[in-house]
């Protein structure tokens, strides 16, 4: 079972806040925003916290515009120096006043104000009324120091408890655009326009999931703004069946009134169905006019006529740059280890999409225009593509929850047969269901061809032919952390940045961090060794020994599949089911595609037979 999240939270980039700090907040407390008529405190039960009683709206606590008009510019001042956001470039983005936008599966709503008006709060220990219950504590923020800022704030829960989080807040003009939530073009200053990229961010903490927030107290953070804060609310009676990692953003089409229609393999079932559309990267919203789901019956044919998707009971969504849309709950019989046939329509004209290029599976875009969605019989879809745009997650009804594999390549079945399913992580799921002795978790696949997990491929912005994704370190929140009902991740990452040039130390450095964040969050965390790669043109002696000192670190660093007080609850050595004994820098000719890297259908059906399933 998972971990119960500590009170000393991990944030996004790692940032440890040392106990004695929050144990002097939570001795001495910081001073309470002062009451005033025309805002009353919210929050006033003598149940709560002394320090929470005095909780103000956010938007009661807005003392710094961020946003201007780009006609008249001179009305706000971020960073006090006079720049400002454009109320024009978020427009352009989908990000309207009073938009609510899905970040990490988190609801958070961008300040419904005017340019030239207060639109964000400067982060200094005041209260905000928060309520809810789930699994993490959601801010959208940005700095103005140009560097990262952190600090440390305080929880209150209903019961009268007080837990301390820690925060760290990227700069709105220097932070990573591999983590940021949307870049707008350009900066607004009474000089004129700066031609650089503006940056907002989704950044959260974990929570307690058993007990209601009621209050939080924002950081003492000198340069942090804080835009709007939510609880994520918990993913009860979902479990994730299918996922994929955004690996990039890439020109697609152009198309224009075009349906697509992805195909996805299932590993678990249930009773229901819920979507997840993500729009990772991008700079604009994307349209989709229509969608529906079927079973696959082949190609581009379904069982029986598609089932239409709504969105909040409309045909339809737009889903903002860098946000997320989840279609309704939807009753549909969804089978386990089956192909779903997801169809979208793009009534508009689109030229770049966020995808998971590798996709080892082929999926179909209509030959024609209008809304094909509904086409049981799939003539009409008479082009192919090798990748899945947009959609991100499949999730069903009920279930035990879901096991997340994150990974690179080989997680990702580079090299197994194309249409046929022969991953790992399917092979794995197909043993789940095979047995009756652990539940039939979903297994959802976050890998990447090409990932790393120190260093970007993709650079995170814009349209690009790398779509190799960001750092396994980079997108750990969105590809893991957020997905529904995750209990178990399983990391069998490193062997692309030891062929970059990259070192044991810095392999192992970011293993470990992954690590402690995904147990901030309850998850429990097996590390996989790396598979040899002898014969590979790069795979040098030099690698090779870096590599076995990767996997010395994994097998020191195991838990005992649980205790111990390791940095993972358990070792997966699949470096000893795929290595040949004669020669350990090389895989089994049996289990070798052929190019030294990836193992082939033979190999990845080792690999996931080779797991403890008791480990799960």
């Amino acid at each position: 079972m998972g971990r119960t999240p500590p009170t000393v939270t991990v944030t996004v980039t790692a940032v440890r806040v040392a106990v004695a700090v929050a144990v002097a907040l939570l001795l001495t407390g910081l001073p309470l925003p002062p009451a005033s008529a025309a805002h009353p405190p919210a929050l006033a039960s003598t149940s709560l916290a002394p320090e929470a009683r005095g909780a103000l709206p956010l938007s009661a606590l807005f003392d710094n515009i961020a946003v201007s008009d780009d006609s008249r510019p001179a009305e706000a001042d971020f960073d006090g120096a006079g720049a400002s956001l454009s109320a024009s470039a978020l427009a352009a983005a989908g990000w309207a006043p009073g938009a609510v936008l899905t970040l990490g599966g988190a609801r958070l709503t961008w300040p419904a104000t005017a340019p030239g008006e207060p639109d964000n709060a400067g982060a200094a220990g005041q209260w905000a009324a928060v309520a809810g219950r789930g699994d993490a504590l959601a801010f959208l923020v940005a700095g103005t120091t140009g560097t990262e800022i952190t600090g440390t704030g305080l929880v209150a829960y209903a019961d009268g408890s007080l837990a301390p989080y820690g925060l760290a807040v990227p700069d709105w003009r220097t932070g990573p655009l591999a983590t940021k939530a949307v870049a707008l073009p350009y900066i607004n200053t009474p000089a004129g326009q700066l031609a650089e990229k503006a940056r907002l961010y989704a950044v959260s903490v974990p929570l307690d999931p058993d007990r209601e927030v009621v209050a939080v107290q924002l950081p003492q953070a000198p340069g942090a703004h804080v835009f709007a804060v939510a609880v994520r609310a918990p993913a009860d009676g979902w479990t994730g069946t299918w996922a994929t990692a955004p690996s990039g953003l890439i020109s697609v089409g152009p198309w224009t009134d075009r349906t697509l229609r992805l195909v996805v393999h299932t590993s678990t079932g249930g009773p229901r169905l819920r979507l997840r559309f993500d729009n990772a990267f991008a700079g604009t919203p994307v349209r989709i006019g229509a969608a529906t789901v079927a079973v696959q019956a082949q190609g581009a044919a379904a069982d029986a006529v598609p089932v239409p998707v709504t969105f909040g009971g409309a045909p339809g969504t737009t889903v903002p740059a860098g946000t997320q849309v989840y279609g309704d709950p939807l009753p549909f019989a969804v089978p386990a280890d089956s192909n779903l046939l997801v169809s979208f329509h793009l009534p508009g004209t689109v030229s770049a999409l966020p995808v998971h290029r590798l996709a080892v599976q082929r999926s179909y875009v209509g030959g024609g225009p209008g809304d094909l969605t509904g086409d049981p019989a799939g003539t009409a879809f008479t082009a192919t593509i090798g990748h899945w745009p947009l959609l991100t997650g499949v999730e069903v009804g009920d279930g035990p929850g879901s096991l997340v594999l994150l990974g690179d390549s080989i997680t990702d079945g580079d090299r197994s047969t194309v249409d046929a399913n022969r991953r790992w992580p399917d092979a794995l799921a197909d043993r789940l269901l095979a047995q009756h002795l652990v539940p039939h978790f979903g297994v959802l696949n976050a890998g990447i061809a090409g990932n790393r997990v120190t260093t970007d491929r993709y650079p995170g912005d814009g349209v690009s032919t790398d779509a190799a994704g960001v750092s396994a370190l980079h997108r750990l929140d969105r590809d893991v952390l957020a997905q529904p009902s995750a209990r178990t991740v399983i990391v069998l990452l490193g062997v692309n940045d030891l062929l970059a040039g990259g070192d044991a130390a810095r392999v192992t450095a970011g293993l470990r961090e992954i690590a402690d964040r995904a147990h901030a969050r309850g998850l429990r965390v097996l590390g996989a060794t790396i598979l040899p790669c002898g014969g590979r043109s790069g795979c040098t002696a030099a690698v090779d020994a870096e590599r076995t000192a990767v996997n010395a670190w994994i097998h020191e660093s195991g838990g005992g599949n649980g205790g111990g007080g390791g940095v993972f609850d358990g070792v997966l050595d699949l470096d000893a089911v795929i290595r040949d004994p004669a020669r350990p820098d090389r895989m089994l000719p049996a289990y070798d595609s052929g190019d030294h890297l990836h193992p082939g259908d033979a190999g990845l059906a080792a690999l996931a037979g080779a797991v403890d399933l008791g480990t799960l």
